[in-house]
């Protein structure tokens, strides 16, 4: 009976299983494998020469693809801790908002919430493109309407990172709003009750109760949020490319310019590796002070 248990759940599994492995582990595997070798995408795998580690030390040397690459990589964790910093927050608060029950209309703000996240990135970074125009965009006139100037937006190094992290926040929050009024359903009512009972005000419930007992709905969705920050690409890619002064040129752009447009396959390889080990680190470290605040 076990041994016939074993095969069914073999058989079941194996169509996953085996479409993981061809789409996720081989590639991964021959990026691995590629950034150790001298390599032009142009030209077939037969072409590949082994150099070792000396495209991780050109990533990281003081040449320009050393500063462009380090460039880029300090721009992606500033867009990542931005918009980690903005979404949990905002996405308790307005989980918190959607599961009360004093005022009507917790399930249409969901919707609505939830719908931002349904929308296909291309078309909100397109959206959001016009909105930020510096002429005819609703933005800046809305800004004009209470007497403050007009903002670069796009167009500026000081305000471009900035403006996609606001973007990629409006497009998130539904998602991770979700998961915060999942979280919140868990919460016993009980334990409010007894807190109300100790003469408890909301904000300390929210800081007792509610904030420490959603410390996994937190945890995940903090994991989750890094990894979509981290692969970020299409707002780049269609409104700033890269710029202004590569002041939005994150990793997964840059990579994607060095290993195609520029056909330096192991370089660009050996930068990918390098995003999934800094993003490898990030989460066990994200894991690691959890468990240590658990124990406290």
């Amino acid at each position: 009976m076990q041994l016939s248990q074993r095969r069914s759940a073999i058989a079941m599994l194996a169509p996953a299983t085996g479409l993981i492995a061809v789409f996720i582990m081989v590639p991964m595997l021959l990026t691995i494998w590629l950034s150790f070798q001298n390599w032009s995408t142009q030209t077939g795998f037969s072409t590949a020469r082994f150099v070792g580690v000396q495209n991780f030390l050109d990533i990281f040397s003081q040449t320009t693809i050393g500063r462009d690459f380090k460039a880029a990589l300090v721009n992606t964790s500033l867009y990542t801790a931005a918009s980690v910093a903005i979404i949990l927050p905002l996405s308790v608060a307005l989980g918190l908002l959607v599961h009360q029950k004093v005022a009507p209309g917790g399930v249409f703000l969901r919707t609505v919430l939830f719908s931002t996240y349904m929308v296909p990135m291309i078309a909100v970074a397109l959206v959001w493109s016009k909105l930020y125009s510096p002429t005819e965009g609703p933005l800046n006139q809305m800004l004009g309407w209470i007497g403050i100037g007009r903002q670069t937006w796009l167009s500026s190094p000081s305000t471009a990172l900035v403006s996609i992290v606001i973007l990629n926040v409006w497009q998130q929050v539904g998602y991770f709003t979700v998961l915060a009024v999942a979280g919140l359903t868990q919460v016993p009512e009980a334990l409010y009750e007894a807190a109300k009972l100790d003469g408890a005000n909301p904000v300390q419930r929210f800081f007792t109760i509610t904030l420490p007992l959603l410390g996994n709905t937190l945890l995940f969705s903090a994991v989750i949020a890094i990894i979509n920050a981290v692969q970020v690409f299409e707002p780049v890619a269609l409104i700033t490319q890269g710029g202004p002064v590569n002041a939005t040129n994150v990793l997964t752009y840059h990579i994607r310019r060095v290993g195609i447009e520029r056909a330096q396959g192991g370089l660009g390889s050996a930068m990918a590796v390098t995003l999934m080990l800094a993003l490898i680190v990030a989460i066990a470290l994200l894991f690691a002070v959890s468990r240590r605040a658990d124990r406290t």
